[in-house]
């Protein structure tokens, strides 16, 4: 008896990539405003969207203090269908509107994450990762019938399995120490001068921190790409979009937001130009080969190539090789041989002698890629 396969429905071949007008907040409900947009115009989707959190009454502390908590009617569905028609509904548009190769982020609560997860498996989006943001400083359960509520999941996912998405794997190498960036991050909630409040009250009940979304956009967006929100609340995504050099559309139906937002993103101080330059992975790097900068007279035929430790050296070819007596090779084939090794990095393993001392002949292909870059 064969075994029935689910299988998520296939992509229409992919539209043209479309121009939109950018840097702009967009008055009234997200499903209206997503469907006037045109199709693949958006790089990345960072969606909040109500978490349908089903709060029956008022919190209160130990101490009788009011909590302020989410109670508004935003977040209130009649029932699991409405909030399911309600995620199908715009996740529909933000399929449509995301470009080929661009990605959603959609976070959320145990309350709604899992069904939000299933919509965008059936809406054929292929999930990349679901990403734990461990809270540093959460909130106490109060009536310690349950756990502490200490995590939100965040669901990173691409238009589809084969979909040539961004992501900045060396700079979130950078960002967490040359480690590794895992799945859990560690982040305190926000707080401090960067909650929002007015009258001595938060102006939203969930302001995200600046430094989720600062994670966010850094992995897998690059500069001058558009940054939909379609659940803008106070505008931590606009305002991140400004500071690191992406566009940004929000949408957003609660005046009182609207106002906070627009003048939070007013104050952001974009980061310079220099600064908003991030570690490339290799494979991102253009490719220059080493007979290149031999022909660009970045190095000379005839000058000599040694190791780190000067034990070798190689005489540069005029088309590229190098050759140490009667033996010729590639930069990386020579530096390989002479190690008895599988394969070499030539860029790293081979150094010129510089003014100041040796340098890796890597040196000189960066210098030739920021001479030549448009």
């Amino acid at each position: 008896m064969g075994v029935l396969e689910r299988v998520a429905p296939r992509r229409k071949k992919a539209a043209a990539v479309n121009s939109v007008e950018a840097n702009r907040l967009l008055r009234g409900d997200c499903i209206a405003h997503m469907a006037s947009l045109p199709d693949a115009c958006i790089d990345m989707i960072f969606a909040d969207p109500p978490y349908n959190l089903q709060l029956g009454g008022d919190l209160n502390r130990p101490d009788g203090s009011h909590v302020d908590a989410v109670t508004d009617d935003w977040d209130k569905f009649d029932s699991f269908g409405a909030y399911d028609r309600f995620t199908k509904s715009w996740l529909k548009e933000a399929r449509r509107i995301l470009k080929p190769n661009g990605t959603i982020w959609v976070i959320g609560s145990y309350h709604n994450i899992f069904r939000v997860g299933t919509a965008l498996q059936d809406e054929g989006f292929w999930i990349l990762n679901d990403i734990i943001w461990r809270k540093a400083n959460p909130m106490p359960n109060f009536r310690g019938t349950r756990f502490t509520n200490a995590h939100e999941t965040l669901i990173w996912a691409s238009q589809g399995e084969d979909s040539k998405y961004t992501f900045n794997y060396k700079a979130m190498k950078t960002l967490n120490d040359e480690l590794q960036m895992r799945s859990d991050w560690v982040l305190p909630i926000c707080g401090g001068q960067e909650r929002l409040k007015k009258g001595g009250h938060k102006v939203h009940p969930t302001q995200k921190p600046e430094a989720l979304l600062y994670r966010v956009m850094l992995a897998c967006t690059k500069p001058g790409d558009i940054v939909l929100d379609p659940f803008f609340g106070t505008g931590t995504t606009g305002a991140v979009a400004r500071r690191l050099g992406r566009q940004w559309i929000g949408i957003e139906r609660q005046e009182d937001y609207i106002e906070a937002a627009l003048e939070r993103i007013e104050a952001a101080l974009p980061l310079d130009e220099s600064a908003l330059s991030i570690m490339q992975s290799p494979r991102q790097q253009p490719k220059v080969a080493f007979g290149t900068l031999v022909e660009t007279g970045y190095i000379a035929p005839g000058a000599v190539l040694t190791d780190i430790k000067r034990r070798w050296r190689a005489t540069v070819r005029a088309d590229g090789s190098l050759t140490m007596g009667a033996e010729g090779a590639s930069i990386h084939k020579m530096g390989a041989t002479l190690q008895g090794a599988p394969s070499c990095n030539g860029w790293t393993f081979w150094h010129y002698e510089a003014t100041d001392g040796l340098k890796p002949i890597d040196a000189l292909r960066q210098t030739y890629i920021l001479a030549t870059e448009p």
